[in-house]
């Protein structure tokens, strides 16, 4: 039996309409993100909210978080909110996104296929950590003094980005091996 991928609530057809959908808002949170992270580069965050994830010990965080001064928590605030909305769309449009390159891939390349549905269900597991992660750094941001949380938002973190990366990289390579296997010799060319 063929493991079964996590968007079979969907037919092919709806996962065909869902993706480009699920892309663009992904797009759009993105860029949103990228608008409301501006003020949180500073010396102590070169990086803005990206050092914050990475700060992994409280006094690092600590001076991120007074580096922003109180507008740009206000922002760094807003911007682990709706990190919320991102993690939803950017794990469904990974995901979907595995799962169609997976199903369109020739019979012989079935492990393959089946590496695009686990990392599949695993872009549903770097959400969870990735909310995980925005609720630590949402209580160290609030002033929690407890020293686990940069560092569980250090540990989710690199795992989140880490199969965020494997999907989109199992994607663009599918992707590729779908285009090529159009070209390949031998095959017929649809008449036009």
């Amino acid at each position: 039996m063929a493991l079964q991928h996590p968007f079979t609530c969907l037919s092919v057809k709806a996962q065909k309409r869902a993706f480009p959908v699920m892309l663009v808002l992904t797009l759009g949170v993105m860029t949103t993100l990228g608008v409301l992270g501006k003020p949180l580069m500073t010396p102590a965050a070169p990086c803005g909210i990206l050092c914050f994830e990475f700060a992994g010990d409280l006094p690092n965080a600590q001076t991120m978080v007074a580096s922003w001064g109180p507008r740009g928590q206000v922002y760094a605030g807003l911007n682990l909110g709706l990190d919320y909305l991102f993690l939803v769309a950017y794990s469904s449009c990974i995901g979907l996104g595995c799962v169609l390159v997976a199903s369109a891939l020739d019979p012989k390349a079935r492990f393959f296929a089946a590496l695009g549905v686990v990392l599949a269900w695993l872009l549903f597991g770097a959400a969870v950590l990735d909310g995980i992660e925005n609720y630590a750094l949402i209580r160290v941001l609030l002033g929690a003094e407890d020293a686990g949380l940069p560092a569980l938002a250090w540990w989710c973190a690199a795992s989140k980005f880490l199969i965020v990366i494997a999907g989109m990289l199992f994607a663009a390579v599918g992707s590729v091996m779908l285009v090529a296997a159009k070209f390949r010799p031998g095959r017929e060319q649809p008449s036009q």
